[in-house]
C-alpha cells in the first residue's frame, strides 16, 4: 500500500533498488545539505531531486553493467508522515514500478526475497543457502566461507590494517581499499562516461556523474531558479522561502519543515545511531554521514580544484577551499574587523575577544579554547605519545614535534651522503 507522504517516491523505489545503488543515490542528497551548510543558507544549486523514473532507469543500466547485482525486495523502509502526493504522482509511482518489476525483478529467492532479472542467476545463488559456513568468528559468532572470508571479518575487531601504501604509508584493512587510494598518487582514471568522455579514478564517482546525464527537472521555483523532478518537491522547497516549519520538538522547541527532519534531529536527543561502518565500527545518526565517513577508509577525493590541483571528499570543502584561491571571506568580526572564509573560524576568533574557553581539563582544571588543544594537553597526564618516528622509535605527543624530530634524521642523511 502506497505511503501517504513525499517521501514515497524514495521509500518505494529503496524497497526494489540494491543497496549500493541508493549508496550512490543518496550521496547526491548529502552534497546537497552540505553545500547549505557551508554557506550558511540555502544554496542555488543546480542539483534538484531525482524522480522515480530515472532512479529506476539508472538502477536498470547500472545492472546490465554489473551482470545482474543482486537486488533485495523486501526491506524494512522508514516512512515519514509527510504532505500528500497527488493522485495522479501516486498513480504514476505505481505505474512505473511496476513496469520496472515486470523487466528486472522477475525470480525472486523464496528463502531470502532477492530478486533478479535471470533464471540463471537465481540459480547461482540459491547455492549459497546450502553453502556449509564451518568458519566462526570468536567475538560476535558471525560464519564464513572460506577461512580467508573470516579473516578478512575479523580485522573489524582487531583493527589490523595490513595493507600499506609504498607513498604515503596510509594503511588500509582490505587490498581494494589500498588499490584505490595508490590512484591518487598516479592519477589513473579507468572509470570513463560513455557519454562525455569524462574519467574518474573511482567507480562510485563515475555513477554520481552519470547521474547528471538522466536527471529531468521541469518544475522550478520562481524566487531562486531552483528546478526539481516532481511537483511534490518543489512545493517543500517553497517552505525554505515562506520560512514555515509545522514540525516542533518536543524536548528543545526546534522546529523544522518536514517531519523526517524532526525525527532525525530528535536521535541528538536520544543519541541513537543506528548506521554502523562494517570497518571500524563507528556509528552515525544519518546514512549520509555514514557514507561520507567510508571515504576516509577509501582514500577517496573525487572533487578537485583546479588551482592547486588538491583534492577533497566533500565538494562543500572544495567550495570553502576555493575561497582561498578568491580571497573570499564573508564573515567579519565586528570587534576588530578580521575576515575570515569560514564561520567556525570566525566564532573561534571571537573567543579570543571574549576570553572563553569552553574545553576544560577534568584532572587539573585547566581551559582551552580549542577542543584539540585539550586533547594534547590531556596526553600529558596519561603519557600517551601517539606520534612515533620510524627510524628511531622515539615518540611524541604532537604531530608537529614529530615532523620537527624527522628533519633531524634528514640531516644526518645528506651528511653521510656528503661524506
Amino acid at each position: 500500500m502506497m505511503s501517504r507522504n513525499t517521501d514515497t517516491v524514495d521509500a518505494h523505489c529503496s524497497q526494489l533498488i540494491s543497496k549500493k545503488t541508493m549508496h550512490h543515490i543518496q550521496y547526491i542528497d548529502v552534497e546537497i545539505k552540505e553545500e547549505m551548510k557551508a554557506n550558511e543558507e540555502p544554496v542555488l544549486s543546480q542539483k534538484g531531486e531525482i524522480s522515480v523514473k530515472e532512479k529506476l532507469k539508472f538502477h536498470e543500466e547500472l545492472l546490465l553493467k554489473q551482470n545482474d547485482d543482486e537486488i533485495p525486495v523486501k526491506e524494512e523502509i522508514e516512512v515519514y508522515d509527510e504532505p500528500v502526493l497527488k493522485q495522479d504522482d501516486e498513480i504514476q509511482v505505481k505505474e512505473e514500478t511496476g513496469v520496472h518489476v515486470k523487466k528486472i525483478h522477475q525470480y525472486q529467492c523464496y528463502q531470502c526475497n532477492k530478486a533478479f532479472s535471470q533464471k540463471g542467476n537465481l540459480v547461482r545463488h540459491q547455492v549459497t543457502h546450502t553453502i556449509e559456513k564451518p568458519y566462526q568468528c570468536n567475538q560476535c559468532d558471525k560464519v564464513f566461507s572460506p577461512k580467508g572470508n573470516l579473516i578478512i571479518h575479523q580485522r573489524t575487531h582487531t583493527g589490523e590494517k595490513p595493507y600499506q601504501c609504498n607513498q604515503c604509508d596510509k594503511t588500509f584493512a582490505h587490498n581494494s581499499n589500498l588499490i584505490n587510494h595508490q590512484r591518487t598518487h598516479t592519477g589513473e582514471k579507468p572509470y570513463q562516461c560513455k557519454q562525455c568522455d569524462k574519467s574518474f579514478s573511482q567507480n562510485s564517482s563515475l555513477i554520481l556523474h552519470q547521474m547528471t546525464h538522466i536527471r529531468e527537472k521541469p518544475y522550478q521555483c520562481k524566487q531562486c531558479d531552483k528546478s526539481f523532478s516532481q511537483n511534490s518537491n518543489l512545493l517543500i522547497h517553497q517552505w525554505a522561502h515562506t520560512g514555515e516549519k509545522l514540525y516542533q520538538c518536543k524536548q528543545c522547541d526546534k522546529s523544522f519543515s518536514r517531519n523526517s527532519r524532526c525525527i532525525l534531529h530528535q536521535m541528538t536527543h536520544t543519541g541513537e545511531k543506528p548506521y554502523q561502518c562494517k570497518q571500524c565500527d563507528k556509528t552515525f545518526s544519518q546514512n549520509k554521514y555514514l557514507i561520507l565517513h567510508q571515504m576516509t577508509h577509501t582514500g577517496e577525493k573525487p572533487y578537485q580544484c583546479k588551482e592547486c590541483v588538491k583534492s577533497f571528499s566533500r565538494n562543500s570543502s572544495l567550495i570553502l577551499h576555493q575561497r582561498i584561491h578568491a580571497g573570499v571571506k564573508p564573515y567579519q568580526c565586528n570587534q576588530c574587523d578580521k575576515n575570515f572564509t569560514q564561520k567556525c573560524h570566525l566564532i573561534k576568533h571571537q573567543m579570543t575577544h571574549t576570553g572563553e574557553k569552553p574545553y576544560q581539563c577534568n584532572q587539573c582544571d585547566k581551559f582551552f579554547l580549542q577542543k584539540g588543544s585539550l586533547i594534547i594537553h590531556q596526553r600529558t597526564h596519561i603519557g600517551e605519545k601517539p606520534y612515533q618516528c620510524k627510524q628511531c622509535n622515539k615518540s611524541f605527543t604532537r604531530n608537529r614535534n614529530l615532523k620537527k624530530h624527522q628533519m633531524t634524521h634528514r640531516g644526518e642523511t645528506i651528511s653521510v651522503q656528503a661524506m
